[in-house]
């Protein structure tokens, strides 16, 4: 493992539980901080945080690896996708994308000039004059066609996510995990299932002064 080299023992043995107790605190400072003012500096300090965390939390992910089960490693994902998102899912990135596809396109055309394509196809025309413009153009539109959708659909999970209740409910499910992990519960989600749920019904009396559930 990487970070054995440089940090303590204990920091990669609990690398999870430290990972999701910081994403579920700045979540919930996020949310605090919205509350209170959302065009403050404490607020957009927050928000910047969070998006440095959550870049760390993927980079961890790949570098590290999380060794947890299913459960914990789909909320590690959302609460690192959510905290992400919020400063740029205004952004519009299809667009953005798209117009370097274009450039790109418009770039690589200029090097046909005099390519014999099969020895058969001069594609000196389309390097050039408005041939080259268009198609860098259409290049470009159907990268930012084929992106928009996917976009679409991102901004609006990232907007779901960071509607402060859900923001909230997010940060306390991470840190209830984290406490859970560090306590040796395994999951919420084990900590949960082991709840004897049968044993708190309550038990109604019959009219024989027997107790039935």
């Amino acid at each position: 493992m990487v970070l054995e080299e440089y940090l303590p023992s204990w920091v990669t043995d609990y690398l999870s539980p430290i990972v999701l107790l910081i994403g579920g605190i700045l979540a919930l400072v996020i949310v605090a901080s919205y509350l209170k003012d959302k065009e403050s500096t404490g607020y957009k300090a927050a928000v910047a945080l969070g998006f440095i965390v959550g870049v760390a939390i993927v980079l961890l992910a790949f570098v590290e690896g999380y060794k947890v089960q299913v459960y914990t490693l789909v909320l590690i994902a959302v609460a690192a996708f959510a905290l992400i998102i919020r400063p740029i899912r205004e952004i519009h990135v299809a667009v953005i994308i798209g117009m370097m596809v274009m450039v790109l396109v418009y770039i690589l055309l200029g090097n046909l000039n005099g390519y014999i394509l099969m020895d058969k196809i001069d594609l000196t025309p389309i390097s050039e004059g408005w041939p080259r413009l268009i198609i860098a153009f259409v290049a470009g539109a159907i990268v930012y066609g084929l992106l928009n959708f996917a976009e679409a659909i991102v901004k609006f999970t990232g907007k779901v996510l960071n509607f402060w209740p859900i923001l909230l409910i997010l940060g306390l499910i991470c840190i209830a995990e984290a406490c859970c992990i560090y306590l040796g519960y395994g999951s919420i989600f084990d900590y949960v299932n082991q709840i004897p749920w049968e044993d708190l019904k309550p038990k109604v009396p019959s009219t024989d002064g027997i107790f039935y559930i």
